[in-house]
């Protein structure tokens, strides 16, 4: 197949790279089978076009513009990332793209005869496969940057849906905490807390602890500045259901939400009291 393939000889790499650029597709397809029929797919998918993408990498190569080829790395990683895209595709397009670059390099060598030294020639080896490494390892930084922050907004948004602030009256709430609470949790309660104080309005704000049976220490000392933050909004909280654990293991920290918050035996007890207080008014 490459006996039969004439070259329009040029005497710039690039040059001969674009003047020749059907052959260069046709090998590159040609290397990267299981991406090659893929190709369509990833195109109407995430509106990637592989092959012009992979003629621009070459072009930030072989012209040395490390700025470009990183940039553009970081902008591929993303759009894999964003769209699901398999990265064992993109590893074998690239190295794909190595190898054809290289028969072309070759090609290109035989017709203008430009390495007199083979050390040129080995210069140019490692800076190419310097630069095609350097693109893999941005790519790759810049996939696992995206999916990570995605993965930590999908925790953040399902810590909220854990913190259930539940309008009872217009002006009291109720806020069932179960389950473990760690610090990162903690930060997710504290945010929800005082942003909904604002939102709903609420005087009152009971906090149900029956379903969580133990803290540690650094968290009951964020959780006492979260009681803080209430009073600061102008509410008033209430702490129902606490259990013989969680009090024991506050006794021997030294710490203590009775002047921060009202505390009381259950959550029946407490909805019933301020249910009434409210038909009173």
């Amino acid at each position: 197949m490459e006996a039969e393939a004439t070259y329009v000889q040029k005497d710039d790499v690039i040059e001969f790279i674009r003047a020749n650029r059907e052959i260069f597709e046709k090998k590159l397809l040609s290397e990267a089978v299981n991406v090659a029929s893929k190709i369509h797919d990833i195109l109407q998918r995430g509106n990637i076009d592989l092959l012009k993408n992979a003629e621009k990498l070459v072009g930030y190569i072989v012209e040395q513009d490390e700025e470009s080829l990183i940039a553009f790395a970081e902008i591929e990683g993303f759009a894999w990332a964003e769209h699901s895209l398999t990265v064992a595709f993109k590893l074998e397009w690239v190295q794909a793209i190595r190898r054809t670059l290289w028969q072309f390099l070759n090609q290109f060598e035989i017709m203008n005869g430009t390495f007199s030294d083979k050390n040129d020639f080995f210069e140019l080896e490692k800076r190419i496969n310097d630069q095609v490494d350097q693109f893999l390892n941005t790519f790759f930084l810049s996939y696992t940057k995206y999916k990570d922050e995605l993965l930590n907004s999908q925790r953040k948004l399902v810590e909220h849906l854990s913190v259930p602030i539940i309008p009872i009256s217009t002006s009291v709430a109720v806020l069932p905490l179960i389950g473990m609470i760690d610090e990162y949790r903690m930060q997710i309660i504290e945010e929800k807390v005082l942003m909904d104080i604002s939102r709903l309005k609420v005087q009152t704000l009971i906090m149900d602890l029956s379903g969580i049976a133990d803290m540690e220490k650094n968290v009951i000392d964020h959780f006492q500045k979260v009681l803080n933050g209430i009073n600061m909004m102008g509410s008033k909280a209430v702490i129902t259901g606490m259990r013989p654990e969680l009090v024991r293991n506050m006794i021997h920290t030294g710490i203590n939400f009775v002047q921060k918050a009202e505390t009381r035996g259950t959550l029946q007890q407490t909805l019933r009291h301020y249910l009434d207080i409210e038909k009173m008014m």
